[in-house]
């Protein structure tokens, strides 16, 4: 069942994060991830807005979480760190399955 790993941030740092995208994007690439959108135009209808706002697609949640727990993201995690404020997260797909 795909997996969508889900980013609404806020960037403090520009540079510290403009190092954390070169390195995270193949980290994520290497393993699976499939940007369906990175940073666009948005719409806020509920709740604390962000100004960068990232859907990857994976297989899996497994994949995903391999991905985010991998040397490489951790490695690309550290610019993130104290650069961005915002939540990230992965949920599941429905697959095809109606929602109920």
């Amino acid at each position: 069942m795909s997996a969508y790993w889900i980013a609404r941030v806020n960037v403090i740092d520009k540079d510290a994060f403009a190092e954390y995208v070169k390195r995270a994007g193949p980290a994520i690439v290497k393993h699976g991830g499939k940007f369906l959108a990175r940073g666009g135009r948005f719409v806020t209808l509920e709740g604390k807005e962000y100004a960068r706002n990232v859907v990857i697609e994976f297989a899996s949640l497994d994949q995903a979480l391999a991905c985010y727990h991998s040397p490489e993201y951790q490695e690309a995690r550290t610019y993130r760190q104290g650069a961005t404020e915002g939540v990230i997260g992965i949920v599941e797909g429905l697959d095809g399955h109606a929602a109920t």
